[in-house]
């Protein structure tokens, strides 16, 4: 008898328990929460981001890319990419936080977080269904939103800054790999490629500052560079690349403009033409490389 009420008191416990686990999972689900485990993130309410057209994806006969994803598609330029690709009939996700993306029927828009996660993995988990062939993220800060510009000396560095710059430089692009890569098809041609900068070579480093800057995009390099090794194992075909557009006109060089001598400074519209000219030259064997705007490889 007293055996027969430890196990009813037993299943009584276990039962309570589980009823306030589900109601957790049920709030986590209507509030859109993530619920974090170890070693894997599970983000619910997932369904409040669009599923992309898979048709679009695959159309027959079509040259490469078929289908585009543009995580910052409002930056200068990102936007300039988006243009670029559509004009050239090719669909494009075009991805941002809260600026607007270029508006075409060829365009189709989605909102991504680089300091959220969840964010992130929900735009990959839309993009089953019409995956692209050429991921481009073309994110980045240089000057934070405070106004606070890249320091001239280690006098200057502070945690708070440094942390922030290495958010969007570095650790959000590695986020947006996690969730990406794995969708990458095993036999056919794809390229993941992410902004960079030539200051993000430590042996073309000849002048200093620009600590936390410097050292975001060389550790972007760096990740570039673990992508491609880890993914040529499996996918043959896909090309992982870092490149430097050079000095654009954008937002992000505004407060530099002064210092540049005459003709250095680029528009979007020639900066976006030349890389995607880059990635569309760039074979399996530059899988890992930094490249210039103009084709050729930046020592790391």
């Amino acid at each position: 008898m007293l055996r027969f009420r430890l196990i009813r008191s037993y299943l009584a416990i276990r039962a309570v328990r589980a009823s306030r686990s589900f109601a957790r999972s049920e709030e986590s689900l209507l509030s859109g929460t993530p619920i974090w485990r170890k070693g894997h993130i599970s983000c619910l309410n997932l369904s409040r981001y669009p599923r992309a057209m898979a048709e679009e994806s695959s159309l027959p006969g079509k040259t490469w890319p078929r289908k585009a994803a543009i995580f910052g598609a409002s930056g200068g330029i990102g936007a300039a990419l988006a243009r670029l690709l559509v004009d050239n009939n090719v669909p494009v996700l075009a991805g941002a936080r809260e600026g607007q993306v270029p508006k075409h029927h060829l365009i189709t828009p989605f909102s991504f977080d680089l300091t959220d996660e969840c964010s992130i993995a929900g735009a990959a988990q839309a993009m089953r269904d019409g995956l692209p062939d050429l991921v481009i993220i073309a994110t980045g800060v240089l000057t934070l939103e405070d106004g606070t510009g890249p320091e001239r000396s280690h006098r200057s560095i502070t945690a708070e800054v440094m942390a922030q710059v290495m958010q969007v430089n570095a650790i959000g692009p590695a986020l947006i790999a996690r969730h990406m890569l794995p969708l990458m098809p095993r036999e056919n041609r794809w390229v993941f490629a992410a902004l960079s900068a030539k200051v993000g070579s430590i042996s073309d480093n000849r002048m200093g500052g620009w600590h936390s800057y410097r050292a975001s995009k060389a550790a972007l390099n760096m990740l570039i560079r673990n992508f491609a090794l880890e993914m040529k194992r499996t996918h043959k075909q896909g090309v992982a690349l870092a490149l430097h557009p050079g000095t654009v006109d954008t937002a992000l060089s505004a407060p530099f403009h002064g210092n540049l001598p005459p003709g250095q400074l680029t528009n979007r519209r020639e900066a976006a033409t030349r890389l995607l000219q880059v990635i569309k030259n760039a074979g399996p064997e530059d899988s890992g490389k930094l490249l210039s705007w103009d084709g050729s490889e930046i020592a790391p």
